[in-house]
């Protein structure tokens, strides 16, 4: 047994945490004490919307439904079971919504290994292969709390489009689709427009705390998930939640908040191998929007197992997640360990998150950064995409190098680098196809080996509603590099003057602009030619190594 598993644990409902006595006990005063002192773990529990302070109560107040959202959800099951069983001859379950409500239910699909598309992202040939892919057989789930988000309306106009160019009557084209989203919403009125049927979320629960209401369990349910034994987990830990010993999310909260003020501030997450496929996307989301506002914050990095690059070294917090231990079964070399099934796992790092948040003095549940990429965006769309030239052009590789940079592509990778210092961080954001030129996920590790500061992947735009608002109002400490590439078979957006080719360009631009507007470093290395460029681009970040 590992040194980690030899502690004492935090238990509850067949979820554990080992290691985050020791975690708590490197800091200078116990932050699990002054929680408990403060009455916070059963405060927390009792939806006490003072913990994070005045600017913050009227907020909180509306968003602390997730705390039982699980016990009022059983109200959905015979709901979803009858339509499942309408819909059993759609077998082909397409998700459209962007990060906290696809981040969740692509989770419990990838772990229970049942099949869903999410389509969060606005490539066009990521999109035209999903419409080419069983379309008479496909039920699209389109979610949102508002419905305005520009990549989920317009993935929703596509597939209208299309089931109607297949022949489908509108009345039709409306069976195949499942609309899940607030009371009252745009979206509602829209679906209702449509005849399409509604299935309304918790209007008390923000989306990304938002795993175990309608936006997590519709989708999954349908793909032919057991979505019940997800609510009977939440439900069997939520009794401990007010606890001070045996408390999972206390235990957890605690170790990040002593972490990040202690100048472990970078938590890698890192599956153990034991399940809970994906887990470590959605824990980043939470993470990242939950606490990186006000100049600070806890930057999550998803690396690619326990031995790569950036999971362990100086200022990380390393962070094994996964299933159920059994013999001979150890969690790696991390500073702790969450194990346990995934309905409460998504309700310990929900209350770990809020608790980490109250002591770093933030507001878990707004998001004051993350509009701005969107309002250039819809600026860019009317105006056009604006005037650029590239820096420098090699092979595949258009190179945009900001002011004062080299003009080369291994002289701008090698100045990003170097400007990165002792303290900063690298976000690297392709806009790309996701299934398609997955391969580009590559450079992180890459460029994690080339320097001793953390470095994120993602991609665009379905980062700009989670790590986007770390990246934004978290600490000045970040550089950026964005990957996009050419388009050679664009896909109109129904109803729009626009492509999803001109809405990803103008995405990937109002990005940059919100970031360079905040006094990031932004390189942009665009793709003439995608696989060709993919391959090009991973040899130069491979050369930095040398």
């Amino acid at each position: 047994m590992s040194d980690l598993l030899a502690g004492r644990a935090d238990i509850a409902a067949g979820l554990a945490v080992h290691g985050a006595d020791a975690v708590d006990g490197s800091a200078p005063a116990s932050v699990r004490a002054a929680l408990v002192a403060a009455d916070l773990p059963a405060r927390l529990a009792a939806k006490d919307p003072t913990l994070w302070g005045p600017a913050a109560e009227a907020t909180a107040r509306t968003a602390l439904g997730w705390l039982d959202t699980h016990a009022r959800a059983r109200e959905l099951l015979p709901q979803l079971a009858e339509l499942t069983e309408e819909l059993a001859d759609l077998d082909h379950v397409v998700l459209a919504g962007s990060a906290g409500s696809s981040l969740a239910p692509e989770v419990i699909a990838r772990t229970l290994g049942r099949p869903l598309t999410v389509l969060d992202g606005t490539d066009p040939g990521e999109v035209r292969a999903a419409l080419a892919d069983r379309l008479d057989r496909t039920v699209v789930v389109v979610a949102g709390r508002s419905g305005a988000t520009v990549e989920t309306d317009s993935i929703r106009r596509a597939y209208w489009q299309a089931f109607l160019d297949a022949g489908l009557t509108d009345a039709e084209a409306a069976r195949h689709f499942v609309v899940v989203t607030d009371p009252g919403s745009p979206l509602e009125a829209v679906a209702d427009e449509l005849g399409v049927v509604v299935i309304q979320s918790d209007p008390e629960v923000g989306a990304r705390y938002s795993a175990l209401t309608a936006f997590g369990l519709v989708p999954a349910a349908l793909a032919g998930a057991p979505v019940a034994d997800l609510l009977d987990d939440a439900d069997a830990l939520a009794g401990a939640l007010d606890r001070d010993r045996d408390n999972p999310g206390l235990a957890l909260g605690a170790a990040l908040a002593a972490a990040a003020t202690t100048g472990r501030d970078t938590v890698a997450l890192v599956s153990d191998g034991t399940g809970l496929d994906g887990l470590g996307d959605w824990a980043e989301q939470l993470l990242a929007e939950s606490t990186g506002k006000a100049g600070q914050g806890i930057l999550p990095v998803v690396v690619e197992s326990p031995d790569a690059p950036g999971a362990t070294g100086p200022g990380v917090l390393t962070v094994g997640y996964g299933g159920a231990l059994g013999p001979g079964v150890a969690p790696g070399p991390a500073d702790l360990a969450v194990n346990g099934p995934l309905g409460a796992q998504f309700l310990t790092w929900e209350y770990a998150t809020a608790l980490a948040a109250a002591v770093l003095d933030v507001d878990p549940f707004g998001q004051p950064d993350v509009a701005e990429s969107t309002e250039h965006t819809a600026r860019l769309l009317a105006a056009g995409p604006p005037a650029e030239s590239p820096s420098a052009t090699e092979g595949a590789i258009e190179v945009y190098a900001p002011a004062g940079a080299p003009a080369d592509l291994a002289g701008a990778l090698a100045w990003l680098l170097a400007g990165l210092g002792d303290d900063g961080y690298l976000a690297v954001t392709a806009y790309l196809d996701r299934r398609g030129d997955a391969a580009v996920a590559g450079l992180r590790p890459l460029l994690a080996r080339a320097t001793a500061r953390p470095v994120t992947f993602g991609w665009g735009p379905r980062s700009l509603h989670s790590t986007g608002q770390y990246h934004r109002g978290g600490p000045r400490a970040g550089s950026h590099l964005q990957v996009t590439g050419a388009v050679t078979d664009d896909l109109p957006v129904p109803g729009h003057p626009y492509t999803f080719g001109d809405l990803q360009a103008a995405q990937a631009a109002g990005d940059r602009r919100a970031l360079a507007g905040r006094g990031r470093p932004v390189l942009r290395l665009h793709l003439t030619e995608r696989a060709a460029g993919v391959a090009q681009l991973l040899d130069a970040a491979g050369r930095t190594l040398t």
